[in-house]
């Protein structure tokens, strides 16, 4: 305020306000030089020209002008003398400021628009070119060369803005080629325990294998074992050594880790934990439920439920199996009893299938697992699948329930576990060790997350030769091992033709017992009723259309030699052990890598030759094989089956196939 006051006092207002106009004017034009710098450049970027060029362009719009200007030679002139008048009342006029502002005002536009104007207007003020050409070219001269002055400076300040400001300035982008991202698996799974492949040439004796018992060696031998597989003699001391400290948490609060196993299928997995686990528990003086495997079908827990029996014999522990097999209330009676009004566990290893299993521990129905030492899950990768079923969190959740009344004023408690402390070691506990087992275990540790490990190790053939090689990485699924005396073929082959190369295999090539897959119960079964009609055909079908005791009975026929044929489908696929099974034939061929694995693993099991015949539609060859091969196959080769060797079974084939019409509608009339 004080300011304004001494302008008005003094007479300066009127010159303040033109000085501002003044400096509008010369912003106005800075920035329109500024944007007339910035097309040049841009121009110049786009079509790389040298700034000869430019010089010359620059030169030539002068002439130009030049001659434009010396069309009109009045105007100037009166200019010239408008100009001298004017800097000749200068000095008297007390207006001063206000015209000097505008001679400056009129000499900033021809400086900031001199490049549009010229061609439209002649130039202003004392540059007369028709009368001084030496001294206009000169001024024009030192103009340009302010011009230039300027915008570097002007250049440099845009420089310096962008780091001053903070903001970060883009472009100059390279176009580099992006990187494949390589899988980094954790220790355990990417340098595993390595098992030999080679079952015949890798065979241990009994009395070889560390910390096996007499006993149960004796019971080996009583069976016809003599030498122990590549797993077994690996797998079984391991078990052993993380039980030497009995059934509690060891010294220092050692807690055993986790073992997971990953091996062929008929390699010998199921003795693998069935021996150990039963020499660790026949040291046991009260019967409580120590050892439980689940699994996850009806006949793979009867099969598994066999073996534990058979080895427990003579030892005082008692085996029970929950797969639905019997009436719920006949499984509720065989786990417990009541004597004095306490309970009495009657099972030290349960074998269990998930939802049976479920069904218990939600009843109440007596199943106690608080003592429980050893979880085995069988067939690992398809129970993390069924992990929906949620069965193993309360599988968990009833291993460490907090006891009521007498229990829980017991010497050994059991919690969660947590961080290692003095205070947590100071009750004696019991672990919880897991131990898994699969022909197809996954590596993708986000799903072997699901199963709460602890410190895993890992006991596989399949890593040892592809874990060390650069290539192993980027690879797109997860490769198998493949049974080592199977021979893989396919036989590419129309959909009305599938039935006649059974025919041609059972009756002409003469192999049989043969084992077919098929994708679904009624494709099983329609194959069944065309073999049943067209005759010369021991068949029989095994899905879940049979009751347990059909399919039972049906096994063991078809071990027996009583049938030719079984037509199966995928619920033979897994883990069942057949005895005399020669040849698998996958009728429909299987959508994925772990189905095709587990049906040709029906064959050629411990260490026995076997063949496998896929059937391939033309549309599925490709896809198919590349599938194969990707898994790590050996190799498969191509079967053709020539149309002369089917043609004599075409006539009576077309005849049972109008026969087979008939039957299933009638079928469906029922």
């Amino acid at each position: 305020m004080s300011l304004f006051l001494v302008n008005r006092y003094l007479g300066e207002e009127e010159d303040g306000s033109v000085s501002k106009e003044s400096r509008s004017e010369a912003l106005l034009a800075k920035l329109k030089q500024k944007a007339k710098e910035k097309q040049k450049q841009s121009f110049t970027e786009q079509k790389h020209e040298p700034e000869e060029q430019t010089q010359q362009q620059d030169v030539k719009k002068k002439r130009k002008a030049d001659k434009e200007d010396s069309k009109e030679p009045q105007h100037p002139k009166k200019r010239k003398s408008d100009v001298g008048n004017v800097s000749v009342s200068d000095s008297d006029n007390q207006d001063e400021p206000v015209e000097e502002t505008k001679e400056k005002k009129k000499k900033k536009k021809k400086k900031g628009g001199n490049e549009k104007q010229k061609k439209k207007k002649p130039m202003e003020g004392s540059s007369v070119e028709g009368v001084d050409t030496p001294g206009t070219e000169k001024e024009e001269q030192e103009d340009t060369d302010g011009e230039k002055k300027e915008a570097e400076s002007e250049n440099q300040t845009q420089k310096q803005t962008p780091a001053s400001t903070g903001f970060k300035v883009l472009g100059g982008f390279e176009n580099k080629p992006v990187q494949k991202v390589h899988r980094v698996l954790p220790q355990w799974l990417a340098q595993p325990d390595v098992i030999h492949r080679d079952i015949k040439s890798n065979l241990v004796p009994i009395c070889d294998v560390q910390g096996l018992s007499a006993q149960l060696g004796k019971k080996l031998q009583n069976n016809g074992i003599q030498h122990l597989f590549p797993v077994q003699a690996e797998v079984i001391p391991a078990i052993l050594e993380s039980a030497q400290t009995g059934f509690l948490i060891g010294r220092g609060g050692y807690k055993p880790r986790d073992i997971c196993v990953s091996a062929p299928t008929g390699s010998g997995k199921t003795l693998a934990f069935v021996i150990p686990v039963i020499q660790v528990l026949m040291e046991r003086v009260v019967c409580e439920v120590r050892a439980l495997a689940v699994l996850p079908t009806k006949e793979l827990a009867q099969q598994v439920c066999k073996v534990f029996t058979s080895y427990a014999e003579g030892t005082g522990l008692k085996v029970v199996m929950l797969a639905g097999q019997k009436a719920f209330a006949a499984e509720q009676a065989s786990l417990a009893e009541l004597r004095g009004g306490t309970r009495r566990s009657l099972a030290d290893i349960i074998v269990a299938t998930p939802g049976r299993l479920v069904d218990h521990i939600n009843k109440n129905s007596g199943l106690n697992l608080e003592h429980l030492r050893f979880l085995i899950i069988d067939e690992a990768d398809r129970m993390i699948d069924s992990m929906h079923q949620s069965w193993l969190s309360q599988v968990v959740k009833a291993v460490f329930r907090s006891g009521s009344g007498a229990e829980a004023a017991a010497i050994f408690k059991r919690a969660e576990p947590a961080h290692v402390t003095a205070a947590s070691l100071s009750p004696p506990q019991m672990p919880l060790q897991k131990l898994l087992f699969s022909a197809t275990l996954t590596q993708n540790p986000e799903k072997l997350q699901q199963l709460g490990l602890h410190q895993p190790r890992l006991f596989s053939s399949i890593h040892g030769q592809t874990s060390s090689t650069p290539a192993a990485p980027t690879q797109k699924q997860d490769r198998f091992d493949f049974p080592q005396g199977l021979t893989e073929y396919y036989v590419p082959c129309t959909l009305s033709k599938k039935p006649l190369l059974i025919l041609h295999f059972i009756l002409r090539l003469k192999l049989s017992p043969i084992l077919c897959f098929t994708n679904s119960r009624e494709t099983a079964h329609r194959l069944f009723l065309l073999m049943q009609l067209f005759g010369g055909v021991q068949a029989a079908e095994f899905s879940s259309r049979l009751s347990p005791g059909e399919r039972k009975k049906t096994l063991k026929e078809f071990e027996q030699g009583k049938i030719q044929l079984l037509i199966s489908t995928d619920a033979a696929a897994r883990g069942i052990d057949i005895n005399g099974v020669k040849c698998v034939v996958n009728y429909d061929a299987p959508q994925y890598i772990r189905t095709y694995i587990h049906r040709i693993g029906r064959t050629a099991r411990a260490g026995k030759a076997g063949l496998a015949f896929t059937f391939l539609l033309g549309v599925q060859e490709k896809n198919f094989l590349l599938m194969v091969q990707e898994a790590g196959s050996p190799g498969i080769q191509r079967q053709i089956v020539k149309p002369e060797n089917l043609k004599s079974m075409e006539a009576r084939y077309e005849q049972t196939l109008q026969e087979l019409a008939d039957v299933i509608k009638e079928e469906k009339a029922k």
